[in-house]
């Protein structure tokens, strides 16, 4: 078993795990709109929450915005607190959690080269 200490972040040796939020866009709200709400939510200010870490944030055109967090298991509900509070009314909201698959992809590459599966 790999030391936890050198565990990337996001797998499970680290103890966090990967959180994807995909943020839709809600139709009719224009961007001024948008803006005020979240304004108004405070989301600025409380979110993400702390003690979780922003690995991504990303702007997907014609969808809204998806948002990776790593985060010890014990803020899961207080991130869906903050959704939410501040989040709903301006977005509709999906919640993944996830991991990276990078890793993976390298391992799964250099064994069928080396003849696996």
């Amino acid at each position: 078993m790999a030391d936890a200490a050198a565990a990337p972040s996001g797998t499970p040796e680290s103890g966090n795990v990967l959180l994807t939020i995909v943020l839709k866009h809600h139709p009719g709200l224009v961007l001024d709109d948008v803006q005020a709400r979240l304004k108004a939510s405070q989301w600025w200010d409380r979110f993400p929450v702390p003690g979780t870490r922003v690995v991504s944030w990303t702007v997907a055109m014609g969808l809204g915005q998806i948002v990776t967090l790593e985060l010890p298991p014990h803020l899961l509900g207080l991130v869906n607190l903050e959704l939410e509070r501040s989040a709903w009314g301006v977005f509709s909201t999906e919640v993944y959690p996830t991991y990276d698959f990078v890793p993976v992809r390298e391992r799964i590459k250099e064994r069928v080269r080396h003849g696996g599966q």
